[in-house]
């Protein structure tokens, strides 16, 4: 009987411990949405190190502040590693409850609000929530308006609201316009609609006939050739619409229409949505609506 017996690798794999990962924790008396926004952009900063990120939103009475402390001190105990705390709490009853956690504490709002306070002479409202319940509802309106124009005129489905689009994203099947697209109307308030220039759309340099009128709206976006074919493998892996000869031959004629038609594009390759909406903003000199 053949018995298999593990090489000294194979042994090291088979016992090697588990990764460690230091903790992240991302706090707020509302949707934790700006903690989580500005920690990410900061962490980031240290490609390798691998966080293990926790989200801990609506912290607004002590005793909730008590048992975020609990779990920042269970991670701390099982991993040996301090965790880190990134929070928005206005409170300062409740962000000392949170200070008092085996952690090192980052208030993103404690340092700014004091040099801020300071510097206009003005005490703060120290109100827990107070960031996130001031709604303009003129923003909001125009924030959820655009959404659902980006949902109601994604991947070129409807073309007749395209008056309506303040951009028009345009760019080969998966190089990222849908996100794009719904990024720029949730962060923005800017109407975007997105058209897929697909390999009937390439035979010429010329436009689709759709798009002929909103020229002066069309931005396109580009990806580098052997990203695109990982992302249509991991969608249609063995197709024709994956492999690398499509990818390559839709690539040539896709920068030979911008070129033509003197259309502004972006290569978002290495980009985050975050990255590609506000390079677009800049490009374009498009104005938001909100913010």
């Amino acid at each position: 009987m053949y018995v298999h017996t593990p090489t000294p690798s194979q042994q090291d794999e088979q016992f090697k411990a588990p990764e460690i990962l230091r903790s992240a924790f991302f706090i707020s008396d509302g949707t934790a949405i700006t903690a989580e926004t500005l920690g990410r952009s900061l962490l980031s900063q240290f490609g390798n190190v691998k966080f293990d990120v926790k989200i801990i939103p609506y912290v607004d009475t002590p005793e909730l502040a008590y048992e975020a402390v609990k779990r920042i001190n269970e991670a701390h105990r099982l991993s040996g590693l301090k965790p880190l705390v990134f929070d928005t709490i206005v409170s300062d009853e409740i962000r000392s409850i949170i200070n008092g956690a085996d952690a090192t504490n980052l208030d993103i709002y404690e340092g700014l609000i004091t040099r801020i306070a300071n510097e206009i002479g003005e005490a703060p409202d120290s109100h827990a929530g107070m960031a996130h319940g001031q709604v303009d509802s003129e923003d909001y309106k125009a924030r959820i308006d655009a959404v659902h124009f980006a949902l109601d005129n994604d991947d070129g489905a409807r073309t007749n609201h395209y008056d309506g689009a303040d951009i028009i994203l345009v760019g080969l099947s998966r190089s990222g316009k849908t996100p794009t697209s719904l990024y720029l109307a949730l962060q923005f308030g800017i109407r975007a609609a997105n058209y897929p220039l697909t390999e009937d759309d390439l035979d010429s340099s010329n436009l689709p006939k759709v798009l002929q009128s909103y020229r002066h709206k069309l931005f396109g976006l580009t990806i580098d050739t052997e990203r695109l074919v990982r992302i249509r493998q991991e969608r249609k892996a063995g197709s024709r619409y994956a492999s690398l000869a499509q990818c390559q031959e839709e690539q040539r004629a896709i920068q030979a229409i911008y070129t033509a038609q003197k259309i502004p594009n972006l290569n978002v390759s290495e980009m985050s949505v975050e990255e590609i909406a506000t390079r677009i903003l800049q490009i374009t000199g498009l104005a938001r609506r909100i913010g």
